[in-house]
């Protein structure tokens, strides 16, 4: 199993910035893509960027140009810069592994969730 710990979230006027990071722990061997989603008051979770173990990434559109994903093997952990941010970014943040899907699982392990509120 795969545990996440994030951390960063925050208050934010509009057009600033911020930076989420998730460590992940356990069976980190078996991680081949890991990635940031969000899921706003009333609305579905989507994804916002993800980054695979070979560096490859990609990002809703909506974030962008706005929003980098990178990650640190050495160190497990992924890092969201979150730069201009809009209103409209507001939203509990989650964490995300891949992993191969056992039997009882199917392979995506998640983080706490931590909040982002981007104020006008």
């Amino acid at each position: 199993q795969v545990q996440l710990v994030e951390a960063g979230g925050g208050l934010v006027q509009a057009g600033g910035s911020l930076r989420l990071s998730c460590a992940a722990s356990g069976s980190i061997f078996s991680i081949y893509a890991m990635g940031w989603y969000r899921q706003a008051p009333g609305k579905q979770r989507e994804l916002v960027a993800a980054v695979t173990s070979s560096g490859r990434s990609n990002y809703a559109d909506s974030v962008k140009g706005r929003f980098t994903i990178s990650r640190v093997n050495a160190k497990n952990t992924i890092y969201l810069q979150m730069n201009s941010l809009k209103p409209e970014d507001t939203a509990v943040y989650y964490c995300n592994a891949v992993s191969p899907p056992g039997p009882l699982d199917d392979g995506h392990s998640w983080g706490q969730g931590t909040q982002v509120t981007v104020s006008s």
